[in-house]
């Protein structure tokens, strides 16, 4: 049986650097933002999963919607969500989220959800009927949906294509070697193949990663190029922040330079589109990766 490698523990905690600032949640378009996902009674990965960027994006209006409730069945040491016996499905939810949505007006809107290995079918029969339910009462607004990897299941993962999105995200997280560890009952080829699946069915892809976790650079570049092998479109890298003395700790903090170096690094080896920096997250900017070639001609200027 083979020992699973050990994350090293990192040196006495310091303080954050500089550059991990984020702004407070303050003015009127946080208040509405609020209070709507207060009276739709709706779940956002921005509180649950203590998002830095939840002050920036829900003064603009935007947040990013989780679905199938807020407690998830599988334990990541990385993630704020709450881990056990999710209650039942909310068969109502795909139209209070579409309802918000259309309240709110936003051009853009990203959904997510916690795992639900309970169910037989993932959670997936909730993703088609939200995604045809937003995409039904907010004609003009394009969709970007982060799913979970349904355990490899192809007819669960079909049902997203089916739905058709405008862009599929699903998380790698983090390098093969540290996978076991920091998403404890995923696995890391697997994740490569559910964004296979995806773009195979013709979805504009996206994933992420998190560093600071005790990855190497070169682990980071090789993720890279097994990620964008997969045909991937888009790749978010951020820092790892520890959520809870609970959490696993953060390894180091990444020079914004070293983000700016792998953003380079991103675009020559074919992605369309490298989102890299100290604050990026996943849903982060997310309008602009539902158009192709943009990033990539930004980067070309």
């Amino acid at each position: 049986m083979h020992e699973l490698p050990v994350l090293t523990p990192p040196p006495a905690r310091t303080k954050k650097p500089d550059w991990l600032r984020v702004k407070l949640p303050i003015g009127e378009s946080y208040k509405h933002v609020r209070g709507l996902v207060d009276t739709h009674k709706l779940h956002t990965i921005c509180e649950s999963g203590n998002c830095p960027n939840m002050g920036e994006c829900w003064g603009a209006g935007t947040a990013t919607f989780m679905i199938l409730g807020n407690v998830c069945t599988r334990s990541c040491g990385f993630c704020a969500v709450a881990t056990g016996r999710p209650g039942a499905v909310d068969w109502d939810e795909p139209q209070r989220v579409a309802e918000a949505i259309h309240l709110m007006k936003v051009k853009h809107a990203v959904i997510t959800s916690v795992d639900r290995d309970e169910l037989k079918d993932g959670g997936s029969i909730i993703w088609y009927n939200t995604i045809k339910a937003v995409k039904a009462l907010n004609t003009d607004t394009t969709l970007e949906t982060l799913v979970p990897d349904f355990r490899g299941n192809e007819e669960q993962i079909a049902r997203i294509v089916e739905a058709a999105p405008e862009v599929v995200s699903h998380n790698m997280e983090t390098v093969e070697r540290i996978t076991r560890q920091v998403r404890i009952q995923a696995k890391y080829r697997r994740s490569l193949e559910v964004l296979r699946l995806l773009k195979q069915g013709g979805m504009r892809t996206k994933t992420g990663m998190m560093l600071g976790l005790g990855e190497t650079k070169a682990e980071v570049v090789q993720s890279m190029h097994d990620i964008v092998a997969t045909g991937c479109d888009v790749l978010t890298l951020g820092q790892y922040l520890q959520p809870t003395a609970k959490h696993l700790p953060v390894q180091r903090f990444v020079h914004p330079d070293e983000f700016a170096e792998l953003r380079e690094t991103g675009y020559r080896i074919g992605f369309d589109y490298v989102e890299s920096g100290p604050l990026v997250r996943s849903s982060y900017h997310s309008e602009k990766h539902v158009i192709p070639g943009y990033g990539r001609s930004l980067w070309q200027q």
